[in-house]
């Protein structure tokens, strides 16, 4: 694959002087609040139905926030779409036919363990409270053999859960025996603990409401590919390899929601589903794998921040070969921002069984016939958006003086220029206006025109735009403006039919 061919900042700020960035000191994203933060002020993310006190782990896109997403989306979809020849996508239904939840599994074993405070009423994921033990354990431990040995039986019996008696019965028991206390309320006061299905369940039809009737919001995108494989191999002249693509909703009913829209209750995935023939498949996977880590780079992520985690062997899903994940270095340390899986035929067979339609490809060349085999690629969208913000936020001080600035790629930016007419003088303001006119054409463009300069070159380097357009008195004169560059604040006079070809020249891929 061509990967999406992003320009690197040395590419769009070619004048960076290394004595400017010598003489100027940033850090970068200490904490999540800190994202948190700029993220409600200048209106990239909003807690859902705020004015009400909001719902839990459910969050809404600003005027920027949503610029910032659909760029990121668009930027996913030509990678895998418009780059290949052989991968088209789908939008599938939100709501599906229960038999597809009883196929893919999702009935019987989409769940978590969870248990509650009697004293708080607060319900916990049972393995994550002793995961939140085991590590105080080690902390505690540093250095004292003893220790360290219990920290590892905790460990070890952690990941033997669900061998001894039942999952659910072991997670109880270690709990019991290392009396883990609840963490807000400190009781030691516990539920038993028992599987809860993380799907929300609703029923379909005005009347309906028996469990017969009952209709699941989808818990994945995944599944609207597989039930629509078969439709898509025989409209759209492809041929194995080939691959569906989908973005879309999700909803999950997380007993534990939490770390702002890493973990949300309803979310957006951007997944593609690539059917091989069985035995190219190790092939297939180690080079999704690769790619996909290519296209976060080229997005502007730095490299030191991500990684690749591949899952052990007896840690596989039930339905997967090989998997691993891509993490990124967040302010809550290494997380899970894709999945890529080795799915086999699991999914195709299954649903081949339960709807009893024929999903088998004929290989003509060959002259046979199989069931595909899977490598599926699947990116949190909220959770790249998240990636994106964490990865750009600097906190630069410069002469003294301290300014917020996202280093977002220009093609990712919310905003791409800010125009400014010096002071607010007709003659001025009419020539902004036009230049903001032509620019709107082919890209988001912000006019401003209030408190100083400075204050407008603040405002625009928090929302990520990379390029300023200052139109002063010397330009009536000779059609000129100041352009300033967001990352190294460099300035440079331009011509003002220059403008359009000279940011296009700089957000082209």
């Amino acid at each position: 694959m061509r990967c999406v061919n992003l320009l690197s900042f040395g590419d769009i700020f070619p004048q960076k002087t290394k004595s400017f960035i010598s003489g100027m000191s940033h850090k970068n994203v200490q904490s999540l609040d800190q994202i948190v933060s700029l993220c409600k002020a200048r209106g990239f993310i909003f807690q859902s139905s705020d004015i009400y006190g909001g719902l839990s782990a459910v969050y809404d896109y600003g005027p920027l926030g949503v610029e910032l997403k659909r760029n990121i989306m668009n930027a996913w979809w030509r990678a895998m779409t418009q780059e290949h020849s052989n991968i088209v996508g789908v939008d599938a239904a939100i709501f599906m036919h229960p038999r597809v939840w009883e196929a893919s599994g999702h009935v019987e074993g989409f769940n978590d363990p969870m248990i509650d405070d009697k004293q708080s009423k607060k319900r916990y994921r049972a393995d994550m409270l002793i995961e939140q033990h085991i590590l105080k354990l080690q902390e505690k431990g540093k250095g004292d053999p003893a220790k360290e040995a219990h920290a590892a039986e905790v460990q070890r019996l952690l990941d033997t859960a669900g061998t001894r008696k039942g999952m659910c019965e072991d997670l109880y028991e270690i709990i019991m025996e290392e009396e883990i206390h609840a963490p807000e309320s400190g009781a030691f006061d516990w539920t038993e603990v028992r599987q809860f299905n993380l799907m929300f369940k609703t029923h379909y039809g005005a009347t309906s409401q028996s469990d017969e009737d009952a209709i699941y919001l989808r818990p994945e995108t995944a599944q609207g590919i597989f039930v629509n494989y078969k439709n898509v191999l025989d409209s759209a002249r492809v041929q194995v390899p080939f691959g569906i693509a989908q973005i879309g909703k999700a909803f999950r009913n997380e007993v534990v929601a939490r770390q702002f829209v890493f973990r949300m209750r309803e979310f957006e995935q951007m997944e593609m589903q690539y059917f091989v023939e069985p035995g190219s498949d190790e092939a297939h996977y180690e080079q999704w794998l690769e790619k996909r880590m290519a296209w976060h780079r080229s997005i502007g992520i730095r490299e030191e921040h991500l990684r690749v985690a591949p899952h052990p062997e007896d840690k596989l899903a039930h339905y997967a070969r090989a998997a691993a994940d891509i993490q990124y270095k967040f302010p809550i340390g290494w997380q899970e921002v894709e999945g890529v899986h080795n799915r086999t035929d699991f999914d195709l067979s299954r649903h081949q069984e339960y709807s009893g339609k024929k999903l088998e490809y004929f290989d003509q060349k060959a002259q046979k016939r199989y069931v595909p085999y899977v490598i599926e690629t699947s990116v949190g969208l909220d959770r790249t958006t998240l990636m994106v913000l964490s990865d750009a936020y600097r906190e630069e001080d410069v002469d003294g003086e301290q300014r917020t600035v996202l280093n977002i790629h220009p093609m990712l930016a919310p905003m791409k220029v800010g125009i400014f007419p010096l002071v607010k003088k007709p003659e001025l303001q009419e020539l902004a206006q036009k230049i903001e006119t032509d620019l709107r054409r082919s890209h988001r463009v912000m006019y401003d025109e209030a408190g100083s300069i400075g204050k407008r070159y603040r405002r625009q380097d928090e929302a990520g735009t990379p390029f300023c357009i200052t139109v002063d008195f010397d330009g009536l004169d000779d059609q000129t403006v100041t352009i300033r560059y967001r990352d190294d604040m460099r300035q440079e006079r331009v011509s003002v039919d220059q403008i359009a070809g000279l940011i296009d020249s700089k957000m082209s891929f």
